[in-house]
């Protein structure tokens, strides 16, 4: 099979119900395509679900909920595909969504992964928070893309239809090569779910390889359909996932300088949640931080293969400014008015460094 659509779903039936149906419909004329749901030990009856009305469609069942990462990564190393598009089960696609990304990949041969314009499936001129048409991260690590910083989201009024090379494609609607996939190690499972696209694509990007967002092809996302945007949980993850990510992939020249100024930050996001009476997310940052010195030592062997398998120490989708700084102060709320300098780092020879 050339294209392997990969559902992972848990306890998501009432999205299988109402999106598989277009999801069908826009493959039927893709003989090269399949569907494939694996599902992360749901407690609905997903399973029963699918049996019944969908029993051609091919279904993983694992004994537990592996989370995101572990899960895929189950999932896609039973599949022999050029090509994985992991799709969350909440997304709604149109009629032809998968052709123009498969067309586009099969003519690009040095990129990597790519996404799809994403749009809110209930505000559907405006586009959606986890990708929207495609991510970029500012020096610290913070995540945003083009129509979306932090809650700040955009009307889609085709300012970003272009074609562009981007630092991350959203998880919601990834479409990659499975050599790609496994060469960089594929999903990290230890993140079990938020920010492990962004890691990967980073890995993707400095040995080379290009990430792009295709805006001829739209989804429409829902979005929040695990966990709520400011659940204590979601808010762990994120916090502490941003830390692995930037510690195992940055320069040795930056890693300390960063972690000095996210210290900063990360107290001043608690103190906020503080003062808004959120103790649980104050809680969950503070976690966060914890744990993620915890996990450090363990992550030095991945870091150091990172390193060694850079070729590329430039991005120009990472700004050099302060996204705090520019959304807070400066009252910059859109992408187009955000600096996106390229970050100039120089990528050593491993060395002993120190825990931060």
């Amino acid at each position: 099979m050339s294209v392997s659509v990969v559902i992972l779903n848990w306890n998501g039936k009432k999205y299988l119900e109402e999106f598989l149906p277009f999801l069908l419909e826009s493959v039927s004329d893709m003989p090269e395509a399949e569907i494939v749901v694996a599902d992360n030990a749901s407690t609905d009856d997903s399973v029963a679900f699918l049996k019944k009305h969908y029993p051609t469609i091919k279904t993983d069942v694992f004994d537990q909920n592996y989370g995101f990462a572990g899960g895929y990564n189950r999932a896609l190393e039973k599949i022999k595909s050029e090509y994985y598009v992991l799709l969350n089960s909440d997304v709604e696609v149109t009629k032809d969504w998968l052709k123009v990304l498969y067309n586009y990949m099969q003519s690009n041969p040095r990129v990597a992964a790519c996404q799809p314009k994403i749009l809110s499936y209930h505000r559907r001129n405006y586009f959606e928070h986890a990708g929207a048409a495609g991510g970029y991260i500012d020096k610290y690590g913070y995540p945003y893309c083009r129509g979306r910083i932090f809650g700040e989201i955009e009307e889609d009024k085709g300012q970003y239809d272009d074609i562009r090379d981007v630092f991350w494609a959203s998880g919601a609607c990834f479409f990659i090569r499975s050599e790609d996939y496994w060469n960089a190690g594929g999903l990290d499972e230890a993140f079990f779910a938020h920010m492990e696209e962004i890691d990967l694509c980073w890995r993707l990007k400095s040995r080379g390889r290009r990430i792009v967002c295709n805006p001829q092809s739209v989804v429409y996302h829902i979005g929040g359909g695990t966990l709520k945007t400011e659940h204590p949980r979601k808010t762990y993850l994120n916090f502490r996932n941003n830390l692995l990510m930037l510690y195992k992939n940055l320069p040795h020249k930056s890693l300390k300088k960063t972690f000095d100024v996210r210290f900063y930050l990360d107290n001043l996001a608690a103190f906020h949640m503080l003062l808004q009476g959120k103790i649980q997310n104050l809680k969950a940052i503070t976690d966060a931080r914890t744990d993620f010195r915890n996990m450090q030592a363990d992550f030095a062997e991945k870091r150091k293969e990172n390193i060694l398998k850079s070729v590329q120490s430039t991005f120009q989708e990472i700004s050099q400014s302060s996204l705090l700084y520019e959304f807070y102060i400066k009252r910059r709320k859109k992408f187009s008015d955000i600096p996106r300098n390229e970050i100039i780092v120089e990528f050593e020879e491993p060395q002993q460094e120190k825990e931060e």
